[in-house]
């Protein structure tokens, strides 16, 4: 069973028209229902149909549930298939921030092929000898902390919060490539490292991946027109960073500077 944290804040709409929506997930929300989690657990696409009530909405992308952030959903057909396209053309420019272990290098392009992740029971069929796909992953550092908190044989902890940028969508991708740089993400259960993402409970009282997606830059399927949605922080990754001093940073970062 996913021993993901419950979301500890509700959905909320970026941007509709009569073509698609823009929704901000929080961090521990499902974006469909899924084995790993028991039957009418809350979910993103049962929350986006209650608010449309007889519309068929349709998903064209996913975030993992430990990630909070921009979700789009068409509201057609047609609108569905062309986003689809965008998004397998790579034609939607994604951003994440997320923290890192130890201080990241400034900047980098990781180009690391990456062994696709089945599901046990979606994927029950697939090969699980396929070749490794192309992942690429253009990272930027922001913003740096050391902390007077020791863990393992270190009187002092570092992070990092980091802007990625991914150029393909491979599942894990981020949290995979910052792995495979030795800066794992804080709070990731799967590819992190324990000792880090306890100093962040135990200190911080967060218990969730911080990563975030952040921003989508793409043009709109009907109207053509340029279009960039962002979602904010929620509270408890401000206040976090805040104490880190990294409020310049993110502001920043928010108004393209």
């Amino acid at each position: 069973m996913c021993n993901d944290p419950a979301p500890a804040a509700s959905p909320e709409i970026l941007y509709q028209d009569e073509w698609l929506l823009a929704v901000n997930k929080p961090a521990g929300l499902l974006v469909h229902p899924s084995w790993i989690a028991p039957a009418k657990t809350p979910h993103l696409v049962g929350w986006v149909k209650a608010q449309f009530p007889g519309e068929t909405i349709h998903t064209v992308h996913r975030l993992d549930r430990a990630t909070s952030g921009i979700i789009l959903f068409a509201r057609d057909k047609q609108t569905a298939h062309n986003l689809q396209n965008l998004f397998s053309d790579r034609l939607i420019e994604k951003q994440y921030l997320c923290v890192t272990r130890g201080w990241a290098p400034e900047r980098g392009l990781i180009d690391y092929p990456l062994k696709p992740i089945h599901d046990k029971i979606a994927d029950k069929h697939a090969d699980p000898d396929k070749d490794a796909q192309e992942a690429v992953s253009a990272f930027e550092r922001l913003a740096t902390v050391e902390l007077p908190i020791p863990v393992g044989r270190y009187l002092q902890s570092r992070y990092s919060l980091v802007k990625v940028c991914p150029k393909t969508g491979r599942k894990h991708q981020i949290r995979r490539h910052m792995k495979h740089i030795f800066h794992p993400l804080v709070g990731d259960t799967k590819h992190g490292e324990g000792r880090h993402n306890r100093l962040y409970r135990e200190h911080f009282d967060i218990h969730r991946l911080l990563l975030m997606a952040t921003h989508l830059r793409f043009t709109h399927p009907v109207t053509e027109q340029p279009m960039t949605v962002s979602a904010p922080l929620d509270t408890e990754v401000k206040e976090l960073f805040d104490r880190f001093g990294w409020r310049d940073a993110i502001e920043r970062y928010f108004s393209g500077t």
